[in-house]
């Protein structure tokens, strides 16, 4: 946690030394008061404060209770910049990278075992029981884009029910009544005789 903090307000302070070093914040200019950069950048004030410490520790700003913050030194700032890009502070960024590549890495695995479920799910059911599994694609042609699988009553029509569906890559289970058909979906249904031509006729007739 405390790593996590010090990366965030060394962060801010470095944004405001570069809006500073661009013309965005100009010298003798008065900028937001803590309050308001706090949020501005989503943090606590007490955040704000760790950052406003480091940028007046080298004459960038200046700050009074009640009066704001004002900027004095471009050049000030541009020292700053240059001091910051320390080992310590690359450091905390390689470490959000690692952070970011372990949330992926999760998210991959989850939807990996998504598509292990709905094909177990499958298979199980092709040798366990009469019923068929079928996919097929929602293209541009299908009469249903746009509407809800309960209001045109896929069941009730056809005699199957929709298990899962594939859409960007994205695999879900057991959609629900709510589930509405969009173009480039991959439905996975299961019923009896004739499975792929009742809901073919379903999808475009």
């Amino acid at each position: 946690m405390k790593g996590q903090k010090k990366a965030a307000y060394v962060s801010i302070a470095l944004d405001i030394a570069n809006k500073i070093l661009n013309g965005e914040f100009r010298e003798k200019q008065k900028i937001s008061g803590r309050s308001t950069l706090a949020s501005m950048y989503n943090v606590s004030p007490e955040t704000i404060r760790r950052a406003i410490v480091l940028l007046e520790d080298m004459d960038v700003v200046n700050s009074s209770r009640g009066s704001g913050i004002d900027v004095i030194s471009k050049a000030a700032a541009e020292k700053f910049i240059e001091k910051n890009k320390s080992s310590r502070y690359i450091s905390s960024i390689k470490d959000e990278i690692r952070d970011l590549m372990q949330q992926k890495k999760k998210i991959d695995e989850q939807i990996q075992e998504s598509f292990d479920t709905i094909f177990d799910y499958i298979e199980r059911f092709k040798s366990d029981t009469p019923y068929t599994f079928i996919e097929i694609k929602v293209t541009a042609d299908s009469k249903k884009i746009g509407k809800k699988i309960n209001e045109v009553r896929l069941w009730q029509t056809t005699g199957t029910t929709m298990v899962a569906y594939r859409r960007k890559g994205e695999t879900v289970i057991s959609p629900g009544p709510d589930y509405v058909f969009e173009e480039g979906d991959t439905i996975v249904v299961i019923g009896s005789n004739n499975v792929y031509e009742k809901v073919y006729e379903f999808l475009y007739s």
